[in-house]
Parts: C-alpha cells; structure tokens; sequence
C-alpha cells in the first residue's frame, strides 16, 4: 500500500501544509531540508527615462486658433473669387517648389532639429496668416483708393506695397516664434530655418493663386510660363527675404534679449528684407529680369548658401565646446564629443550602430539629438538667458546616459 504522507503517522502528527517535504524513514529517501539561502530581491526596475523638455517650445493654442479661422476665410475666398478647378490644379503644381525648399531647410536643420510642431507652425504662418494679412491690406487700399490698372499702380504694387506688406506680415510671424517658442530660438541658425520656412509657406499659397489664374486667363500655355518663373527659376525667393528677418532675431536669441528689446534688431531685419524684395520685384518691372536674374539674384542665392554654410559651422563649434565642458565633468568621453561635433563623426556612428545586434540606429540617433540639445541648453545656461536652462540639462543628461546604456546593452 502506498504511503500517503498527508495522512497521521502512527504517533497522530499533524496534517503537513503544502509544499512542506515530507519526513521518510529510509536512509535512502530525500532528507528533509534545511532553511534555504535567502533568494535576492528582484532588482527595482529602471527608472524610466525622463521625456524632452517640451515647456517653451510648443505652440500656443491661441495662436493655432487664430490660423484656423483665417484658414477658413482663405478657403472661402479661393473657392470664391478663382474656382476650386483652378485652384486645385495650383495647388497641386504650388506643392513642386514648396517641397524643394522644405528639403532645403530641413538640410539646414539637420544639426540640432527645432520642434516639429513650431516648424509647422511656420509654414501655417506663412501659408496662412501672411497671406491673410496681405489680402486685408490689398483689400483696404483699393477700397480707399479705389480700382486702378494703371502701370504706374502696378509698379508701386509690386515694389512698394508688396515688399512692406508682405515681409512685415511674414516678419511678425518670426516675431511671435520668438516670444512664444523662446527656448526653441537659440541663434541666427533658428531664426534663418523660421523664416525660411513662413516664407516657404507664403510662397505656396501665392503660388496657388499666380498659377490658378494663369491658368484661367491663357490655359497651359500661360500656367507652363509662369510656373518656370516662379516654381523653377525662383522658388527661394520668399526664403531668402524672410531668412533676414530671422536672422536678426536669432542674433538677439544669442545676446539674450527680451521680447521689448528684440523689437530693434527685428525691424532691421524687416528692413532689409524689404530691401531684398523690392530689389526683386523692381528687376522685372523696370528691367531685363532673365539679364538681372543671372547678373543679381543668382549671386545673391549663392552669397545666402555661403552664409548658412558658415552658420552651420558656427553651430557645430558651439556644439563642440559646450559638450567639451561636460567632457571635463566625465559626462562624455573625447572620441565621444569628437563624433557628436563633426559631421562625418555623426555618419560613422549612425553606420557603427546599424551594425549592432537588432540595428541600433534609432538609439544612436536618439543619442546624438539629445546630446545637440544638451550644448544648446548648456549654451543658454552659461549665457543666463533661459531661467529653466538647468532643468532642461537634467533631463537631458539623463536621457543620454541611458540612451548610451542602451547602445551597448546584450
């Protein structure tokens, strides 16, 4: 008969509680057990990696509400006045040049990427409120001076009216970026990538309307002309005008000024672009524009990539001395800020990560724009412009501790 150990023995012991190892009378059987070493606890899990800074680089939602009730006169106003034929077919050439300039700016954002979000507000600035604001105008003048087709009224349209109108009404956008997005605006890198892009906008809604109505006045032919001028021949021409608006606020951004004392250097560069523009518009209405296009603005466009290239690089030697100083503290190792701060140091360690179990180029990628914003927030630091700079750094410092952890995890 088999032994039921959770039955009495002879001597009426206890029912044994589960899992308790029974006592065997054979020498041969299991011993009973001794009290077992104690287990290690389980170790806590990582504390979870703290989420970017997002406080001073959002859109206000007052802002985005003001844009979607202007949207939805602009709607109005192209259904209306030019047909939603002729303004779809322009829009959907429009989209040809803004997607050579957006590829443009985003080259330029490549080293230290601002918001998304405040990139988007950007364009809608451009595409949206610009144009808004430039209508109201152009509709204010004519109801004070009444309709005139004169070519007197045409040249001081375009010369004139156009380059104030419009570059104040792309400038306020940059202006606003400035205030409300403040610790998204660190140099002249980040205002020329805000103005380029409100200017990029403005040119794509201008461009639905130009190509809409020469479409409805002389047919493809017509629509075939005006989009080599305007899509192929000049799709910068609104970036380059506002990027001066940007640039001089992204010097104040650097010297640290208030919002009060930003206004100063923000009108010199609505001047100059003013200047720009009118130049611009006057070289096809008082000259040859194909001669003074070659002879001018082509020097002009080359002068503006010069110009980036050596922002760029400027950028890059911020970026290198402020993460040298975390070097110092032994947040980062040499090789590590010689590869963070050069361009083909950061292409060499997106091609070493891919070559990592399970490819780690998402977290290398992580790693290098965490360590950008790091230098920036360190910059505003030491600068004493951004008063939450030191928090920024915190979390900052965490999130590329544990993005290296990652990077070289089994």
């Amino acid at each position: 008969m088999t032994h039921d150990p959770r039955q009495p023995d002879a001597r009426n012991e206890p029912l044994r509680p589960s899992l308790t190892p029974p006592t065997f009378a054979s020498a041969l059987a299991q011993p009973r057990m001794s009290q077992g070493a104690s287990i290690v606890p389980a170790p806590a899990p990582p504390a979870a990696v703290p989420v970017a800074p997002r406080a001073g680089r959002t859109a206000p939602i007052w802002l985005i509400g003001v844009l979607v009730l202007i949207l939805v006169g602009l709607v109005g106003y192209f259904l209306s006045a030019i047909g939603p034929a002729a303004s779809i077919i322009g829009m959907l050439l429009a989209f040809v040049p803004l997607a050579a300039v957006l590829f443009a700016v985003r080259l330029i954002d490549r080293w230290e990427p601002e918001p998304r979000g405040i990139l988007v507000l950007a364009v809608a600035w451009g595409a949206v409120a610009a144009v808004g604001i430039t209508l109201g105008v152009d509709l204010l003048v004519t109801l004070v001076l009444g309709v005139d087709d004169s070519p007197m009224r045409d040249a001081f349209s375009a010369v004139v009216q156009a380059p104030i109108v419009e570059e104040f009404a792309k400038g306020l956008g940059v202006y606003l970026i400035f205030v409300t997005a403040r610790r998204a605006f660190d140099g002249p890198v980040d205002g020329v990538v805000y103005g380029a892009l409100i200017g990029a906008g403005f040119a794509f809604t201008e461009n639905i309307q130009y190509f809409a109505i020469s479409f409805i006045d002389g047919g493809v032919v017509d629509l075939t002309t005006t989009f080599f001028v305007r899509g192929i021949l000049s799709p910068f021409a609104h970036v380059m005008f506002t990027s001066l608006t940007g640039f001089a606020l992204g010097l104040a951004a650097r010297r640290g000024v208030s919002a009060r004392r930003a206004i100063g250097p923000w009108v010199l560069g609505m001047l100059a672009a003013m200047s720009l523009h009118a130049l611009w518009n006057g070289s096809a209405v008082f000259g040859d524009f194909f001669l003074l296009y070659l002879t001018l603005q082509v020097p002009l466009f080359l002068g503006c990539i010069l110009g980036v290239i050596a922002l760029r690089r400027e950028e890059a030697r911020v970026t290198r001395s402020r993460l040298g100083d975390y070097a110092a503290a032994g947040w980062f190792t040499p090789q590590e800020v010689d590869m963070l701060a050069t361009a083909p140091g950061r292409k060499a360690a997106l091609a070493w990560a891919a070559g990592l179990r399970g490819d780690r180029t998402g977290i290398m990628k992580t790693f290098i724009a965490d360590a950008t914003a790091l230098a920036a927030a360190r910059q505003r630091a030491i600068t004493g412009r951004d008063p939450n700079a030191r928090d920024d750094e915190q979390v900052l410092l965490a999130r590329t501790t544990a993005a290296r952890a990652a990077m070289f995890a089994p």
